[in-house]
């Protein structure tokens, strides 16, 4: 029996968010596979889930040294070597994104308590832009970076991007960094009764229906609206069904300022996991535009790929190579919606087109992002590393 996985966290559920749902999923996967996890994290007044096999402690509070030398009493009573994996991104551990005391904090766990520190960096950090306090807390994130590396044993990244931006951070020291994608969180479900209803409802004529899932905040509708208006006006009749947390909201606020596209567009609000994997069957193609474009950490992107879905997309400079070499999914450059609609259309005329791109995703999703790759990758010993695109 390996010794016990502790796993640090900002957020686990009932608490919503996505590093939220990706921890949960990781533990839960390792521990059917029979490892010992621990996840450490923050209380909250929400009922919290049964019937898990994980040893879940809600005691990291508000990150403060208090907290941490409480948790710290704690670890102590479980045999030595610890191994800890933090699940990092800068402004998820309080103090306004600036926890030195936190870093430093795991960095002595390793030099005088002799445990293993492991990071999975979701989040680099700040851009050193915009205002002076963004300035100086993009330099305070760097100085984090700096002692989190010191203590590293491995660092494990979300997208290749995140290696570029802390490799040099490391000052020569050898740590060894390892890709892991992030997987869907929405588990594919099987009803073909309840998506012919839905198909039914949203495209009653029979014709293709559209769908966008995400949580719609400003950075993606300032590429996603001009889409819709252009797919509205280039694509008679095609209806656009919009899912996920402020979708509502989101339609509102389209429709108030184009009032005759109001029975184009449908939108569902929140859904539970498995209404949502129903709702995403029912649609033909998904558009997932991106402002900083489609990467591996994009789990609304992930969703669609275990679906299976003729998928278009963005790209940027941070996109990775494997979105373009699979053909699994239709990429534009990210701001221009010229180019996305016209292969929108051209991929709408094209059933076998869409055929291809399906089992395309398929392929790619099973291949590269499947939860087994990371339980493999995090299950001891260490499995052989997925090299980055760096």
């Amino acid at each position: 029996m390996t010794s016990a996985l502790h796993i640090i966290t900002p957020e686990y559920p009932p608490q919503p968010g996505g590093v939220s749902d990706y921890t949960a999923q990781v533990a839960e996967a390792l521990a059917q596979e029979g490892e010992e996890v621990h996840v450490w994290c923050p209380g909250t007044n929400a009922v919290s889930l049964s019937g898990s096999h994980v040893h879940v402690h809600r005691d990291l509070g508000l990150v403060r040294p208090a907290d941490l030398s409480a948790i710290g009493e704690q670890l102590d009573r479980f045999p030595a070597p610890r191994r800890i994996l933090v699940q990092y991104v800068p402004h998820g551990y309080g103090q306004r994104s600036m926890n030195v005391p936190f870093c430093t904090w795991l960095w002595q766990r390793v030099t005088r308590h002799g445990d293993t520190l492991e990071i999975m960096v979701h989040e680099a950090f700040l851009n050193f832009e915009g205002s002076w306090r963004q300035y100086g807390a993009a330099l305070i994130h760097r100085l984090m970076t700096v002692i989190l590396l010191r203590g590293a044993s491995r660092v494990w990244v979300s997208i290749p991007e995140c290696e570029r931006r802390w490799k040099f951070y490391t000052f020569g020291r050898r740590v060894p960094f390892q890709w892991l994608p992030v997987p869907s969180n929405i588990r594919v479900a099987s009803d073909d009764a309840a998506i012919c209803a839905l198909r039914r409802r949203y495209a009653p004529e029979g014709g293709l229906l559209l769908g966008h899932f995400g949580t719609y905040g400003l950075p993606v509708l300032s590429v996603l609206e001009p889409i819709v208006l252009q797919i509205a006006r280039e694509i008679p009749g095609l209806p656009l069904l919009l899912m996920g947390m402020n979708s509502q909201e989101f339609r509102k606020h389209f429709v108030e300022k184009h009032p005759a596209l109001e029975s184009r567009l449908e939108a569902t609000g929140p859904l539970d996991p498995e209404s949502l994997s129903h709702h995403i069957a029912a649609c033909d193609v998904m558009i997932q535009p991106y402002p900083d474009g489609a990467t591996t950490r994009r789990t609304s992107l992930m969703i669609g790929l275990a679906h299976g879905k003729p998928i278009v997309t963005t790209a940027s400079e941070v996109t990775e190579p494997l979105w373009a070499e699979s053909a699994a999914v239709g990429i534009t450059p990210s701001g221009d919606a010229d180019a996305f609609v016209k292969l929108l259309r051209r991929l709408l005329w094209d059933p076998a087109e869409r055929a291809r791109m399906s089992r395309a995703a398929q392929k790619l999703y099973q291949e590269r992002f499947d939860i087994s790759h990371t339980v493999a990758a995090l299950r001891p010993p260490a499995s052989e590393c997925v090299p980055c695109a760096s």
